[in-house]
């Protein structure tokens, strides 16, 4: 038998919830749907964090369905309290308007437009929501929640027993986003709803309210919140957000990202991450590390095309294995004039921005984790010039096995 949607959905690992499983399997049986996930706009890009919501939106396409990416201009005015320990950072129109051209332009690259059947609807909240009258919506949409019930979900619970505080404006969020989805149905008759586990209790306000609004039948799907196995929140790092966007994050980066995931991680991840088989991921016969070069290379290939995950593995084979430099290493520049006198070592690597201070660069020389070339760097007092640099004026500075910049004489 064929597989459905919800199948794959759950074979990858993506289910963690439903309204109503067999109800939605058959509808989606019966015709194609469409099913909206909505996405804050807070910054100019998305992260990896988002790349589960966006792997589900590419499975709805897969199976004929047509995905609404709902890009939150209105909600992201106010900012939604779920997951959050404090009130988000309130930012103006104009900034958010900036971030969601940005945003579209990375769902461009992962879902497909070709077909008008399944390509996607792109919609911004702003245009409902900015003409809302407020007496008008406390009337019709407000009578439908109770506090009492409001109050039994996490994002409100949480943050009220850890005694943080929660803002009137944060705890209208849930009734907006319900009202959202009533908005979707109405509009484009979508009927069904994608989101974290966080979500849940949102996307259950939707369905009720179209259910008493409406008198029609919708559903909620919600995928689990994805922890890497050290238990760290998937899409964030030491060094900062695994951006989905070239310009806020090299390829070489991002495919170094994936090549550094736990062992532990590396399946789950070719499944959620990936358009491979699922049956094809569960018979591979590699070894860890050559499993986790197919999950950098298949990931990287996704966001940045083929040539550039190509580029990223040979660059981290003459990096790691080679010992040489890798012309897809991030760089910096360093002018000819700065090298006049030479420069100092812990004024090199604050330029490549390994360290943050120079007391933190004298524990890495101290502890034997600065590299220069390839050769351990002893002496916190040492000046680099011109002739340390190679004939392609560039020099390699690592810290640890994993960090490398290149510093490039212009």
């Amino acid at each position: 038998m064929q597989d459905t949607f919800l199948q794959e959905f759950e074979q990858r690992g993506y289910l963690n919830q439903c309204t109503d499983k067999s109800a939605l399997g058959e509808v989606m049986s019966k015709g194609k749907i469409r099913a909206y996930i909505g996405f804050d706009c807070t910054a100019p890009s998305l992260h990896v964090g988002s790349l589960m919501q966006i792997m589900c939106l590419r499975l709805l396409q897969k199976y004929g369905h047509q995905p609404i990416v709902l890009l939150g201009g209105g909600t992201t005015l106010i900012g939604d309290p779920s997951g959050k320990d404090e009130t988000r950072k309130i930012l103006d129109k104009k900034e958010i308007d900036k971030n969601i051209k940005s945003i579209e332009n990375v769902f461009k690259i992962f879902l497909k437009s070709k077909n008008p059947k399944t390509k996607p609807i792109f919609v911004n909240n702003y245009s409902w929501l900015s003409k809302l009258n407020y007496i008008n919506f406390l009337r019709e949409i407000g009578k439908h929640f109770t506090i009492n019930k409001m109050l039994t979900f996490d994002s409100v619970k949480l943050r009220l027993e850890r005694e943080q505080s929660l803002s009137y404006m944060e705890f209208n969020y849930m009734m907006l986003q319900a009202f959202d989805f009533y908005e979707l149905n109405k509009r484009y008759k979508c009927v069904l709803q994608v989101g974290g586990s966080d979500q849940w209790g949102n996307i259950v306000n939707g369905t009720d309210l179209i259910k008493r609004k409406n008198k029609k039948q919708t559903y909620g799907l919600t995928t689990p919140l994805l922890t890497t196995s050290s238990g760290a929140k998937m899409g964030k790092t030491e060094k900062g957000a695994i951006w989905l966007n070239k310009k806020m994050l090299s390829p070489y980066d991002y495919w170094q990202f994936w090549r550094n995931t736990d062992d532990k991680d590396v399946m789950n991840f070719l499944k959620l991450f990936t358009d491979l088989n699922v049956q094809e991921i569960e018979s591979l016969n590699k070894n860890i590390n050559e499993l986790k070069i197919l999950l950098a290379n298949e990931t990287t290939t996704m966001l940045h095309g083929y040539k550039s995950a190509k580029d990223s593995e040979l660059t981290a084979k003459k990096t790691f294995e080679d010992k040489s430099i890798g012309k897809d290493l991030p760089a910096v520049k360093l002018r000819k004039n700065e090298l006049a006198n030479g420069i100092n070592i812990l004024d090199l690597v604050l330029l490549t921005k390994l360290g943050n201070s120079k007391g933190e660069i004298r524990r890495m020389i101290k502890n034997n984790g600065l590299k220069i070339n390839n050769e351990i760097v002893k002496d916190d007092s040492k000046v680099f010039y011109q002739n340390n640099f190679d004939q392609s004026n560039s020099l390699k500075v690592s810290h640890g096995k994993k960090q490398h910049v290149i510093v490039k004489i212009i």
